[in-house]
Formats: C-alpha cells, structure tokens, sequence
C-alpha cells in the first residue's frame, strides 16, 4: 500500500516540476520578445509620431 502511494507521489512531483521548467520558460521568452519590441517601438518612435 505505501509503496503505490510513494509511486503516485513521486510521478506528482516530477510533473510538478516539468510544468514549473516549461512555465518559467515560458515566462523568460516571452519577457525577452516584450524587451526586443520594445526597443524596436523606441527606435522608430519619430515614425511613429508622424
């Protein structure tokens, strides 16, 4: 009985902390295109002021 307990346990976990890599991820990209396009919006800032 512990031993089905500690393999459910365990496969939790180690889902757990796949989803949190693939979030955290997830997050630094999408934190770095907001940064590069950003940039881009403040180079052409004259353009776009026109």
């Amino acid at each position: 009985m512990n031993e089905k307990i500690y393999k459910t346990m365990s496969k939790s976990g180690a889902c757990n902390l796949a989803l949190g890599i693939i979030v955290l991820v997830t997050g630094i990209v999408a934190g770095i295109l907001m940064i590069v396009n950003g940039a881009k919006l403040i180079k052409r800032k004259t353009d776009i002021l026109l």
